[in-house]
């Protein structure tokens, strides 16, 4: 307050406004004289996001913004931690997060926040608008077991759901193309008219508009794969002109990987549109060793003047439904009819043939059978006996074959889905996805906790421990990149993909998204034996200024807000 003062010495008025100047200048100057800030992070490590070396200082946060870094000297603050020998960086942000339903029912997300999470962007295929009258009885179990309510039809009804229920981070959202399919084509096997392809657009604008980041796809399950390429690049386009992104989970990651890779890149040269390769991976072993030359024709790609980036988690096994073992034509019209065909004994036959000889891929057979898939969640209570056992231990049990094990869960949980893991990828393939600089990093899992509501169920380990295994296990114990290339995986290069503006940077003015960990102890505990394990070594965790995470306990905050894409547009 000197210049206020003391306004007639015009040497300390002139020396006054040069150190306000260095301060604006960021990390080179003193605190500010305006005003105490609410919070001051003392002494830390600053990776700052960018990918630049990291270097010592302080960062100082006021409301929702940080408001300077540097070192800020004897600055006053509401609160100061000196967080020496620690890494201060932005708020680590999942590019694949599930958890859109899971905050609902659980608003601390506390998988996502023990391991640094401040925003997770989710929609993959399924989204929670647009939303239907039927396809919210569809729901109405999964309602009545999880306590919660499907109240909104739209995204601008969501995210005020989700601020209503208050949330420990942020949510931004996609469109998920199969969303857009079931509220206009439903669950049969075919192309869209041509009228109902210009109301799937008009859906995907109107969405754009509400702030949604892009559309998204999941062609390896029903009814995605039903949809042919120029139906995804429609959507695609009607993404395009709102500034948003096409992503994908391809329609194959195995032995035809190439052509899926090919589908994508059409999508983006004719939409022109940005594209995201999700969770890119090598399944199956007869397609184990080819990352090497999967990432060149990426790298040819970008090459060419295609916008192609990935995301990946940093695990040789995947998750997903059991139900995805059985070939998706089997669930042409909806749950009914695939539980109608495993009662046929002609048609159960077909499939168990088609299991064991895949023409294209089919996780029980990338897993090596049944060996392979282990059973992490059963939605009947009677069946959470099988979780923790493989489906080959499931069918020794029963002394019955392990593809029709498969089909008898999938009877008895009676149109619900059982969640399994599968064996379908090598380490090498991971390790050369992982130094990829254009490479960012998921979950690909709901926010769970190993109390409340979601512990009950099992999960994979990815949900605890996806970004402090990389941080630890990769960057620290086998030295595959240096942590400022880890960190920049995990913020600005996630921020700068789907168009999250003033985030993803510990840079003044931006939103006050800060994780801080040690880099001497952060790892990842979860296992596939005991998934519910939070990682260790994240010490504090900020969404929007305010601690959600004090010494690797979760506090009472809820300050997560949803976050909207480039289109967004304000209700009159």
């Amino acid at each position: 307050m000197e210049i206020k003062q003391r306004r007639s010495d015009g040497l300390t008025v002139g020396r006054s406004i040069l150190l306000l100047l260095l301060s604006a200048c960021g990390r080179g100057g003193p605190a500010r004289s305006d005003g105490p800030y609410d919070l001051i992070l003392k002494n830390g490590w600053i990776i700052d996001g960018s990918g630049n070396p990291r270097y010592r200082g302080d960062v100082a946060v006021r409301g929702d913004r940080i408001a300077a870094v540097g070192f800020l000297g004897a600055a006053g603050a509401r609160e100061t931690l000196d967080v020496s020998g620690l890494v201060v960086a932005p708020g680590f942000i999942d590019m694949m997060g599930q958890s859109e339903i899971n905050v609902l029912i659980d608003n601390r997300v506390l998988s996502k926040v023990t391991q640094g999470i401040t925003t997770e962007v989710t929609g993959e295929g399924g989204s929670v608008a647009p939303l239907t009258d039927r396809l919210v009885a569809d729901d109405s179990d999964a309602m009545k077991k999880w306590h919660y309510r499907e109240d909104w039809r739209d995204l601008n009804g969501y995210f005020a759901q989700l601020e209503r229920q208050g949330s420990s981070l942020n949510i931004a959202m996609f469109v998920g193309a199969t969303q857009v399919r079931l509220v206009v084509v439903g669950k049969e096997n075919r192309a869209p008219t041509a009228a109902e392809l210009t109301r799937m657009t008009a859906i995907v604008d109107t969405l754009m508009e509400q702030g949604a980041l892009g559309v998204w796809t999941a062609l390896e399950y029903a009814p995605a794969s039903y949809s042919k390429t120029d139906e995804l690049i429609a959507l695609a386009r009607a993404a395009r002109r709102h500034g948003g992104i096409y992503a994908s989970h391809m329609r194959d990651e195995g032995e035809h990987i190439d052509d899926a890779l090919n589908e994508v890149f059409r999508i983006a040269k004719e939409a022109d549109i940005p594209a995201e390769v999700s969770h890119l991976k090598l399944s199956g072993r007869r397609s184990w060793g080819q990352m090497p030359r999967v990432l060149a024709k990426i790298d040819s790609a970008r090459a060419a003047g295609l916008d192609v980036t990935a995301d990946q988690y940093p695990y040789i096994r995947a998750a997903t439904s059991l139900d995805a073992s059985i070939p998706t034509w089997a669930e042409s019209g909806g749950w009914d009819s695939l539980l109608i065909r495993l009662r046929d004994p002609a048609t159960r036959a077909r499939l168990h043939a088609e299991i064991v000889n895949p023409r294209g891929e089919s996780f029980f057979s990338a897993a090596g059978g049944g060996g392979g898939v282990l059973i992490t969640g059963t939605f009947q209570d009677s069946l959470r006996y099988m979780q923790g056992k493989t489906v080959a231990e499931i069918a020794a049990m029963r002394h019955r074959d392990p593809v029709e094990t498969v089909f008898d869960i999938v009877l008895a949980e009676q149109g619900h889905r059982t969640d399994a893991v599968y064996a379908i990828m090598q380490e090498p393939d991971v390790q050369a996805g992982m130094k990829q600089w254009w490479m960012a990093v998921n979950t690909d899992f709901g926010g769970v906790a190993p109390d409340g509501p979601l512990s009950t169920q099992s999960a994979h380990p990815r949900a605890y421990g996806s970004f402090p295994r990389i941080l630890g296990h990769y960057s620290r114990d086998l030295k595959l990149f240096p942590l400022e290339f880890a960190v920049r995986k995990m913020t600005s290069l996630a921020a700068q993909r789907v168009n999250l503006s003033d985030r993803g940077l510990v840079k003044p003015g931006f939103y006050a998204d800060i994780t801080v960990f040690n880099p001497e102890t952060v790892i990842d505990r979860a296992t596939f034996e005991q998934p519910h394990q939070t990682s260790v070594g994240i010490e504090y965790v900020f969404v929007n200024g305010q601690m959600v995470l004090r010494k690797g306990q979760i506090t009472n905050a809820r300050p997560g807000r949803g976050l909207r894409g480039p289109g967004y547009k304000q209700p009159r």
